[in-house]
This record gives C-alpha cells, structure tokens and sequence, in this order.
C-alpha cells in the first residue's frame, strides 16, 4: 500500500474536481489523497479502510456514495467494487460533519422572505455554514435561531436551506430555501446557470477595456489545494462577463456579471487577466486594505431567478455597503494627493 499526499509529485493534476462550485462545499476543508492498490481481488471499502484507519468504515462508503473516490480517474460507482493490484485510487477527504449546529442570536439582514425562500445580505466579514475550525458566528447559526427548523436539509445538518454560497469576505445577496421542494429547484437552475448574478468589486490597475469576457477552465490550483486556479486542462469551463465603470490612477471599480459559478470564479479571473480584486490576501490583492482590514472588495449585487414555487421571475437588488464606500472615498482621497 502507498499513499500520496496531495503535495506529492504522484499526485495526478488532471483528475478534475467533485462537483464543488454550488454545493456549499469549501475547498480549504478538504485533503486528496491518492493510494496505490498492492493486492488483487479486495473490495474498495474495505481496503480504503484498511489503508484510512482514522474513519470508520460506514463513513467510507458514506464518501463512495457521495462520488468522492475515484478509481483510475473515474467515479467509483459502488463501495463492492473489487480491486486490482496497480490500480489508483483518489479519495476526497472531508472532515466528518459536526452533529449539531448552534442557534446563535445574531442580527441578519433578510431582504425578503416568504414560505418558500429568504433573500439574504450577507455582510462582509461571515462565513456561510460551520466548517471545521470555524464552528459558529456564521449565516446558518443565525438562520437556525431565527427559522428553527423551517429550513431546507438536503444539505445536511452543517447547510440547512444553503443552496449557494458567497466567500466569507465577499458581501451581499444569497437565496435561502425554506423546504426540501424550493431547494431541489433552485438547484436545478443553479445547475443549469439560469439564475441571474452580478457583482460589484474594485480591482487593482487600470481596466484597458470598458468591457469583456473571461472564459477558462477553473479547477484547483495544482500545486496549492486550498486555492482555485486558471487550468490548461481539466477543471470545469468559467465565463465571467465584466465592464469597466470606473476608473481611478491605480484601481478600477468594476462589475462583473457570472454566467457559470464557480469557487472563487471572479477573484481567480480578475487575477488571471492582471488585475486582482483589491484587497484580496490569496489572488494578489496585495497589502493596502484601504481602511477596511483585509479581505477582498466584493459585492453580490443582484440575484435574479425564477421562483421555485411560483415560476415568476424575481430580482432582487441591494445597496453599495459601507465598508465599498470607505474604500472608494480611501481612493479619491489619495488621487487627490
């Protein structure tokens, strides 16, 4: 038996990704790990427990049912899946879900809501879920003390009513599901791209262009797991639609419009086209906070969609937050000399 820590050169940089762009999932939560089969004829569950001796066995096939092992590159379809010798096996490690989650009294903007759905501004600063290491304080914490148990659990105990999620820095609007029946549609027009998203960021340089298009495949960093990156090969196809609006001596207030949703998609294509988001500590952002502490200057501005009960279009819109506006006063201020 051998294992492979995703650090190692063994590590296959083609293998793309489980599904992790709408799911709620966060990459900095996870480890890969690749492991050599050294015998004939065993069943999957059993030599992958033989070889992760830290998780039961249940919670093994919990993750081959879930579609985060792959044999030779391809999802294993089923936890008897006998083995041969030479065979690789790439396991998606997550840490195992904390039984319960905290109500916790905590002040939370709801923009609108009714019996199916809660329109969410999230303010900058609050993670989405709990996720190991980061247990409370966060949007579900305060969804749970305020819906109780009126809220989606598809996604489990960790996610109730998450359908999609925005990075803890990144401010603004999310939608929430109250039932099992408005969470399973508004997947389905997240699957298939059909729900309107646009952001407002102030990125560092000078935009050449008033508008474009970015359109690459995002998938994991390959050499550093817990960031995305821009892929030759592999990863899954990110479109960014952006225009310039505007225009300062060493930055640029930007809007960018998604028309996929992938983890971290604007801030991994802002970087890639030479022109980070302000701010940001882990695509280039640079240092100089503007007098707001650290983090990327991005906001959800508007969420568009149509309503999982009714099929009526909806959009909602939300204010420029302060913290944007602090920033963009630094700004002038400065340009002023």
């Amino acid at each position: 038996m051998k294992i492979y820590s995703e650090k190692d050169d063994f590590f296959d940089k083609n293998i793309e990704d489980p599904d992790i762009d709408e799911t709620g999932r966060d990459p900095e939560q996870a480890e890969i790990l690749d492991i050599e089969c050294t015998e004939d004829s065993v069943r999957l569950d059993v030599f992958l427990a033989s070889c992760i001796t830290e998780y039961s066995r249940s919670y093994i096939k919990k993750l081959i049912t879930e579609g985060k092992v792959r044999v030779d590159g391809e999802v294993a379809k089923k936890a008897g899946l006998s083995l041969k010798k030479g065979r690789i096996v790439t396991v998606l490690m997550e840490e195992p879900e904390l039984l319960t989650v905290e109500p916790q009294d905590i002040p939370v903007n709801v923009v609108y809501e009714d019996e199916d759905i809660i329109i969410v501004d999230k303010p900058r600063g609050m993670t989405v879920h709990p996720a190991p290491g980061n247990r409370d304080r966060t949007l579900v914490n305060a969804l749970m003390f305020k819906y109780k148990d009126k809220l989606s659990d598809i996604n489990g105990v960790l996610r109730p009513g998450i359908v999609h999620r925005i990075d803890k820095d990144t401010s603004g609007l999310l939608v929430v599901a109250r039932n099992n029946a408005a969470h399973q549609n508004l997947a389905k027009l997240f699957k298939v791209h059909d729900i309107k998203r646009e952001y407002i960021g102030i990125c560092k340089g000078v935009l050449p262009a008033d508008k474009g298009v970015i359109k690459t495949n995002i998938g994991r960093h390959p050499t550093d797991r817990k960031k995305m990156a821009v892929l030759a090969s592999g990863g899954k196809e990110a479109v960014t639609r952006f225009r310039a609006v505007e225009r300062f001596d060493s930055f640029t207030v930007f809007e960018a419009e998604l028309e996929t949703g992938r983890t971290h998609q604007i801030r991994v294509h802002m970087a890639y086209i030479g022109h980070p988001i302000a701010g940001d500590p882990v695509y280039g952002g640079g240092k100089d906070n503007l007098n707001i502490g650290p983090g990327q200057i991005l906001h959800a501005k508007t969420l568009g969609f149509a309503h999982p009960r009714t099929g009526k279009y909806m959009e909602f819109h939300t204010d420029m937050p302060e913290y944007f506006k602090i920033a963009l006063e630094t700004i002038k201020e400065r340009q002023k000399g």
